[in-house]
């Protein structure tokens, strides 16, 4: 990964700022390391997008009766509303309790190469099984829900519109599925840095497109790339310097938990960067609230850069761009439970 001091790093400014009118060129060098994001839904490897499909996975998203106790949704932690996101530093689950990360926004979640900090869920289908299970989270169990989805007549019309010629539609993989097809709908296209990547010149100020080319050259690109700005890759945080343990709290260690391999500890998915204005706080950990000071803590703990407080400005300014036009979601009126619906269960 290059490597730059602060005086190569201010010397690269003075050295572009005359080129930011060259707005054909700069778009150029983004196009090599950036995508923009498609007005539809892509296709899914194991999975097809219908109508049917995407309004059932709308109503097991938005469906608190999917946890144990009847009060958490998938909703409650990636509130479509607000970036995807809940806005805590990490999600409150069954029993009240702080679960161990900051929970990643949904939107856009389509296009990691896999899904929780950790990498652990290939996909969005097997993400969406985790939560309903965890202790800390949704607390549930397969069976529970299953059962849930077979005592309400709308939902077993449902599933049977949305997976049509089965001869047992409501399970637990297909609960799965049906939450998937509705996720990978959640994109946000159209964005000002999109349109700047699709040829409106117009459509960034000289400090974003200052902050632009600073994002490319001090080297953040080559972890935060790609159509989602991130997501494709693990990464040990803290390449150079390991940031305090109030960012990077010594108890997790990423991704050794899944490969049990030494090389992996501290290791984490490159966050996706899309709508990374609206999605604070920031890291795993959830401690950082100011988008400048994870700018800050990126630029030192992963390419040993100390930048200027200007340069971190245009950095930040460039990253406001990624907002996104947001998914309008109608809450979907949920089926009526029935006499044979199990109860919630008491916190």
């Amino acid at each position: 990964m290059k490597r730059y001091s602060a005086a190569t790093l201010f010397a690269s400014v003075v050295l572009v700022t005359p080129a930011l009118a060259d707005d054909a060129a700069l778009r150029e060098t983004a196009k090599d390391f950036f995508e923009p994001i498609p007005l539809q839904a892509p296709t899914l490897e194991n999975n097809v997008i219908t109508r049917d499909r995407v309004d059932l996975g709308a109503k097991l998203f938005f469906d608190p009766r999917m946890s144990k106790s009847g009060l958490f949704s998938c909703q409650s932690c990636h509130n479509v509303g607000i970036g995807g996101v809940d806005g805590l530093e990490t999600s409150v689950g069954h029993g009240w309790q702080a679960g161990p990360r900051n929970a990643p926004t949904m939107l856009n979640a389509v296009f990691n190469v896999a899904q929780f900090w950790d990498g652990r869920a290939p996909d969005l289908a097997e993400q969406a099984k985790g939560p309903v299970q965890a202790g800390v989270e949704m607390n549930n169990t397969p069976d529970n829900v299953v059962a849930t989805l077979k005592s309400m007549p709308g939902y077993v019309e449902g599933f049977d519109a949305a997976f049509p010629g089965q001869p047992d539609p409501i399970s637990f993989d297909n609960f799965a599925l049906a939450i998937e097809a509705f996720e990978a709908t959640l994109i946000t296209p159209n964005s000002r840095f999109d349109q700047f990547l699709m040829g409106e010149d117009g459509a960034l100020t000289d400090q974003e497109k200052n902050g632009l080319q600073l994002f490319v050259d001090t080297g953040c690109a080559s972890c935060h790339g790609g159509i989602n700005f991130g997501g494709q890759d693990y990464y040990p945080f803290g390449v150079v310097e390991k940031p305090g343990a109030n960012v990077l709290p010594e108890g997790d260690k990423g991704r050794f938990a899944v490969s049990e391999t030494a090389d992996d500890e501290y290791v984490f998915r490159a966050a996706p960067l899309r709508n990374i204005a609206i999605t604070a706080p920031y890291f795993h950990s959830g401690k950082v609230w100011d988008l400048k000071e994870a700018v800050s803590i990126m630029a030192n703990s992963q390419l040993g850069a100390e930048l200027s407080e200007a340069e971190v400005d245009d950095i930040t300014a460039f990253l406001t761009t990624l907002t996104g036009e947001q998914p309008e979601v109608v809450h979907p009126t949920l089926p009526v439970r029935t006499s044979t619906t199990p109860l919630p269960a008491p916190m």
